[in-house]
């Protein structure tokens, strides 16, 4: 789909509402989305491997999720015709591109959350001081 009509090539704009590539962040962007990649960055997982790495992730939102990003090109799937079938999820090299992104992300976030809790806490008593 274009997100821009005028023209024969896909210019994204993701701040467009009918661009795809909005639909594509929300999905890289979203909690599980976000926990999920950089968990994969780290290897393959199986299923229920990849669910115990994401604390609080649910069955249903790992599989919702798993299949968003394997839609988009992010992970790869790869079912082994075993009984149980054995599953395996992985990185495309445009999903470990993405989760390295990600990671510098969340390595940043986690470095400042000192300043972070510091903030809030002004916050608070700055709102707790406004609302005597």
């Amino acid at each position: 789909m274009s997100c821009d009509a005028e023209h024969d090539q896909l210019v994204a704009d993701v701040f467009a509402r009918a661009c795809t590539s909005r639909g594509v962040l929300e999905h890289v962007t979203g909690r599980w989305g976000t926990l999920a990649l950089a968990a994969l960055a780290e290897g393959p997982f199986r299923f229920n491997a990849l669910r115990r790495k994401v604390d609080g992730v649910s069955e249903k939102m790992l599989a919702q999720t798993l299949q968003a990003l394997e839609r988009d090109g992010f992970v790869h799937r790869e079912a082994e015709p075993t009984i149980p079938p054995r599953v395996e999820y992985s990185l495309t090299p445009l999903g470990a591109e993405v989760a390295g992104r990600l990671r510098e992300l969340i390595e940043l976030v986690e470095g400042r959350v000192p300043e972070v809790e510091a903030a809030r806490r002004a916050y608070d008593e700055a709102k707790s001081a406004v609302a005597r």
